[in-house]
This record gives C-alpha cells, structure tokens and sequence, in this order.
C-alpha cells in the first residue's frame, strides 16, 4: 500500500470530486494488487459481491446501485458472463435484462475473498478501523447526495432582503 503511505502526506484539495476521485484510485491500485494475482480486478470484484448480496437485479438497478452508467456497466459485465460467472436472462420487457451470480461465480468470490480482505485490512490498518467505518459510512451518503437534490429558491428580482 505504497500510495496509501504517500497519501499521509497530501495536501487537501478544495474541490470534493477531486478529492474522492484521487482517494479511489489510490484505494482501486491497492485492492487491485491483492487481486491481480486471481485474475480479476476490483470493478470485477465488487460486481461478483453485489450479484451474491442482491440474487437478481436488472441492469438498470444494478447501474443504479452502484452509480454507473449503463455503457461502463456493459463493459464491465460482458467478461464476467463470458467467464461464465454471471448469466443475464431477458425479462417480459425484451428491454430488460436480468443478471444474476452463478455457481462458478460463486466459487470465484469465495476464492477471492481472502485477498480482498487483505486489502481491506490493509486500509483499516493504516487509516485505522474506527475512521475506515465512519468513511463507508459516509460515502454511502455522499454517493446519494448528487441524486437527491435539493430544492433552491431564487429571490425574485425587485423582492429586496
């Protein structure tokens, strides 16, 4: 976790999308190096857990779910049905396309998950347990917030203060 230890010393940047963007990739090369070695990287990864989680899901909900659009989400699926790992079925909507873990897929997370641990120990190691809960904590909030936006009132011109 090299880029974690040069992370320490980063300086804060004003812009929050920056911000978690660099976060990620440092976080997404780090995952990655525990996964490599299987033959699968963390956007893989993370669509097996979230298939094994859920059961079913149609595309729409799971790009939904994990915030992706529906392009990225095609590209990322398309290898791990071909390896056999999900299988997409059809719905009475001819539109809509169901995706679901299979056993294989099953097998390969479970192969996996011990080198995500890692990755996730590793984390917890160096930005400590208690902050790692309240970051998930947070994200989940900060990934719905651009979906939930509020309502802003304008003053009307010539209303006054």
């Amino acid at each position: 976790m090299e880029e974690m230890e040069r992370m320490k010393g980063l300086p804060v940047l004003p812009c929050a999308c920056a911000s978690l963007r660099r976060a990620s990739r440092a976080i997404t090369q780090a995952y990655d190096r525990e996964l490599r070695p299987l033959g699968l990287n963390t956007a893989q990864f993370t669509l097996l857990q979230v298939m094994r989680l859920a059961g079913e899901m149609t595309q729409g909900q799971l790009g939904e779910f994990l915030a992706l659009d529906i392009t990225t989400l095609s590209r990322t699926l398309r290898p791990l049905e071909n390896e056999g790992w999900l299988e997409c079925s059809t719905g009475s909507d001819r539109r809509e396309r169901y995706w679901r873990i299979t056993s294989a897929g099953r097998k390969v997370f479970e192969r996996s998950t011990p080198a995500w641990e890692r990755a996730q120990a590793e984390l917890s190691a160096r930005v400590g347990e208690k902050r790692l809960k309240a970051m998930l904590g947070e994200m989940a909030v900060i990934a719905g917030a651009p979906r939930t936006r509020p309502t802003v009132t304008r003053a009307r011109r010539g209303a006054g203060i």
